[in-house]
This record gives structure tokens, sequence and C-alpha cells, in this order.
């Protein structure tokens, strides 16, 4: 295969890893809290699309080099191999990972259908870290806000119950207290909480 070839089909295999990487920034941005959900849900595929950008990149390498010596032939077998022994962890973690469901716990509020509260249980060992969540609105137009998140090390003691309390309160109870949550009327957007030691 010529050489200006093999460059044009490198550059190609570049520019739709770039591509994927450009898909997933839109879904990590929206995964911070206030993001949109479905923009969240649809592109936030880490292990998809970086994953793919970084096999891309690496056969366009391939594709690209020309291993006529001996010594480019070794030293391209070495590399291989090590990036193999390199990425294999990160990928059997990672298929591990995405097998398991997180557990969620939702709660409408009775006088707002638009308001939702998750409780998800984010934890990667077997003492529950839970995260509280609030998403309001529906549709693409639907946001979720971080509210805490409790557990071992992290936040207010163990996470023991989260309800809604009135029209715009949540009430979040833990080993260290009770913590209430102020919601703006309008927009439901979280204040500061406030926890109440036992």
């Amino acid at each position: 295969m010529p050489a200006w070839r093999r460059r044009r089909i490198a550059w190609w295999l570049r520019g739709v890893a770039l591509l994927a990487v450009l898909v997933h920034l839109p879904g990590r941005h929206a995964a911070r809290s206030g993001g949109l959900v479905k923009v969240e849900q649809l592109p936030d595929r880490p292990v998809l699309l970086v994953g793919a950008a970084i096999v891309l990149g690496a056969v366009s390498v391939v594709v690209e080099c020309e291993f006529r010596s001996a010594f480019s032939q070794i030293g391209f077998a070495a590399v291989l191999v090590g990036t193999i022994a390199a990425g294999a962890p990160f990928v059997l973690l990672s298929a591990m990972a995405a097998g398991d469901e997180p557990s969620v716990v939702r709660s409408v509020h009775p006088d707002h259908p638009d308001r939702v509260l998750t409780v998800t249980d984010v934890a990667f060992s077997i003492d529950p870290v839970h995260q509280l969540e609030l998403v309001v609105g529906g549709g693409w137009s639907a946001r979720h806000r971080v509210l805490g998140t409790w557990g071992e090390g992290n936040g207010p003691g163990s996470h023991q119950g989260a309800k809604w309390y009135g029209p715009d309160r949540i009430v979040v109870s833990s080993e260290a207290g009770v913590t209430s949550i102020d919601l703006a009327p309008v927009s439901g957007r979280p204040g500061t909480p406030h926890t109440t030691a036992r």
C-alpha cells in the first residue's frame, strides 16, 4: 500500500477517534449537578467512547507506520504487548462495574409530579454510600441536582431515609441527625442544607 494512502487512512481513523471524544464531552458535562438528565444518559459512556478513541488512535499509528526492519517489528510487538497488559485490568474492571446496576429508590413529590427525589447506592464496596439527587422537570428539559452524599466517611453519617416534607422541603435522616433542604418554589433549585444533630 502506498505511503500516502496509509497516511490518509490513519488520519481518517484519528478523526473518528476525535469525534468519539467530542460526543462523550456533553454527557460528561451534563453529569455535573444541574445538568440535563437525557444528555447525561445518552452520550456519557466513557468506557465505550473513550475506549474506542484510544483503540482507533493506536490502530492509526499502526496503519501509518511501515515495519520493514526486524528492530521495528520487535519494538512494535513489545509496545503492543505492554499496551494490552496495561489496558486489560481497566477493561475488566469497567466491564464488571457496568454489569452491576446501582440500586435507585425514587420518590415523586405528591403535589409536584415533575419533582422526583432519587436515592442511589453509589458505593463500590459492601458499605452503602447513598447519593441523593433531585430531578426537576420532564423529558429533555429535566435537570438533576445533587443534594448530598451520606455514608462511610462522606457526609453526615449513614443514610436512614429521605422524604418530602411540605410543598418545598426534603428531610433526610441519618445517624448524625436530620438534614432539611428547602427548594425554591418555582424552579425547585435546592438551597443550603441545614443539619440538626441528634
